[in-house]
């Protein structure tokens, strides 16, 4: 046995993804939740599969649903902050639209077990998950403004609302096939900026989007 972090000791050594005991449980319980169903998961299986006794679980988290919260809490932290310093730079909406598309679709693709399915979860309708709703409905606003200030003469009535869906169908495309194209981050924006009207090449904005992530994540 070896001891890592607060509790007990484990009873097996390390075999989850993660740099500390709390990123092992999250490693563990998105693969159960993903795989095998949030309702069929208790803590007990959860810590079985990272190696753990049960009480050493609840050192990191007090229940299940803490835990469903915070690997909610991964897929929005990052596209939503990315979202809130775009509203404030000077790009123009076209870019900075294709900019947080193209971050978004990515680390939806990008993680190691298809989080973003469990938004479908009826569980996440309760009061417990209220602030992942709000913070959800933030960054669909910041899509869908971003969205109309873009949205061409020849974009159907109403498109500024189908940007941040299509975004999120490549949830879809990984329940489906088990892996989302590698292009899809591309194709996404892409075709996110077609449905709104903008018919010309994308290139141009392609590459002005990729330089404003660049700049901003330095």
């Amino acid at each position: 046995m070896t001891q890592l972090g607060p509790g007990r000791p484990r009873l097996e050594p390390r075999r989850r993804h993660g740099p500390t005991p709390r990123a092992e449980i999250l490693d563990a319980a998105a693969e159960l939740f993903t795989t095998r169903g949030y309702a069929s998961t208790s803590t007990r299986s959860i810590a079985d599969a990272v190696g753990i006794r049960q009480a050493s679980l609840y050192h990191h988290f007090a229940a299940k649903d803490d835990i469903l919260d915070a690997l909610l809490d991964e897929t929005i932290t990052g596209p939503l902050e990315l979202a809130r310093r775009l509203r404030a730079d000077p790009a123009p909406p076209a870019v900075r639209l294709y900019a947080l598309a193209r971050f978004d679709v990515h680390q939806l693709c990008a993680g190691r077990w298809n989080l973003g399915a469990l938004y479908l979860l009826p569980e996440l309708r309760a009061q417990r998950f209220e602030g992942f709703r709000r913070r959800r409905d933030e960054l669909r606003g910041h899509y869908e403004e971003l969205a109309a200030a873009v949205a061409a003469g020849s974009a159907p009535p109403q498109a500024w609302v189908l940007p941040f869906r299509l975004v999120e169908s490549v949830i879809n495309m990984r329940s489906d096939d088990g892996v989302a194209p590698a292009s899809a981050p591309r194709l996404i924006p892409d075709a996110v900026l077609y449905l709104l009207g903008r018919h010309d090449d994308p290139a141009e904005i392609r590459a002005a989007a990729e330089d404003l992530l660049a700049r901003l994540e330095s």
